[in-house]
């Protein structure tokens, strides 16, 4: 099952869309970076279920930032009950859910590794995506949009540039690692979308969905750096994951009327919880059993009856708004 875009603009539902992810990877399969392999004690997942682990980062990423948009939300609204509700879910999607699905799919490499995937990332969002992101918003009369994709797309060139000098570093151990960019955070408000075209709309998707995968991408490189003892480049990382968050995938919700009121909010969350714990974890479990992938089997369900409990939680919130 594949829900229509205008379905996912806007909702929690954690399914991929046809176009690259972040990092220039397509979206049925994330490969494991460059220089890194499985552990020797585990058989590396088959191809279906490393595509299901892809898809279920690529959601888990994007229900992350967005929870954390409609908490703050919430809280403008006075309601920091519910803003505690969407924090405490985010905190759950990346530091567990997206978390172990990265482990499962070898995500974090080296430094080396991880600092190649992000330039192959930054490249493409910078020379391909957006530029004709920009030219179809121009096109079609979201002359805004245009100008922010443009914009974006010169950061992400600079956020390349970094992360090759970075590379150069840790390759030749001479010079000095780019220090990590400064963030601007972007204030996200309950409104309406910005923009009028079909397609503005879904390149605005693809782009929150690249976004919001490339900062969870980036905060886990950061924490590997920073363990392994490589300060500087962890906090090139996750500094360039704070832009990632709270500029660009922010100004994409800004347009794209991402945020609405809390009771809004609470009616997307709900719907896309229910999506993963019904119908596309049991789905990704069932797959990942016939492959053999039992360890995989045994995250996509433990992922669904997580995600239960939040539809749950955020029914009852809705609720007693009522």
């Amino acid at each position: 099952m594949r829900l229509p875009v205008r379905a996912l603009l806007g909702s929690a539902a954690t399914i991929a869309l046809s176009a690259p992810v972040y990092g220039g990877v397509a979206t049925a399969a994330i490969a494991a970076p460059t220089g890194t392999t499985a552990p020797a004690s585990a058989r590396p997942p088959g191809p279906q279920t490393r595509a299901d682990l892809a898809t279920a980062m690529r959601g888990e990423a994007f229900a992350n930032v967005s929870y954390r948009l409609y908490a703050e939300q919430a809280r403008r609204e006075g309601l920091s009950s519910v803003a505690d509700l969407f924090d405490n879910a985010a905190n759950i999607e990346l530091n567990e859910h997206f978390t172990k699905a990265a482990a499962l799919s070898d995500l974090v490499g080296d430094d080396a590794a991880n600092l190649r995937s992000a330039i192959s990332g930054e490249a493409y969002e910078a020379t391909t995506m957006y530029p004709r992101f920009a030219q179809q918003a121009r096109s079609d009369g979201d002359g805004n949009a245009a100008d922010r994709f443009s914009e974006i797309a010169g950061d992400e060139a600079r956020h390349r540039e970094a992360f090759r000098t970075a590379l150069g570093v840790v390759q030749t151990g001479r010079g000095t690692v780019p220090a990590a960019p400064q963030v601007h955070p972007v204030q996200v408000t309950a409104g309406t979308p910005k923009v009028r075209s079909e397609q503005t709309k879904t390149n605005l998707d693809t782009a929150m969905h690249g976004e919001a995968t490339a900062y969870a991408k980036y905060t886990l490189w950061g924490k590997h750096a920073a363990k392994e003892g490589d300060a500087d480049v962890g906090r090139l990382f996750t500094g360039t994951a704070g832009v990632e968050r709270q500029e660009h995938f922010a100004e994409h919700a800004d347009l794209a009327g991402l945020v609405g009121t809390t009771h809004q909010n609470l009616t997307k969350a709900i719907a896309g919880e229910r999506y993963e714990s019904t119908t596309m974890y049991p789905r990704f479990a069932e797959r990942a059993r016939a492959a053999g992938d039992t360890e995989a089997a045994r995250f996509f369900t433990h992922n669904a009856d997580d995600e239960a409990g939040h539809a749950n939680d955020f029914q009852k919130a809705k609720d007693a708004m009522s």
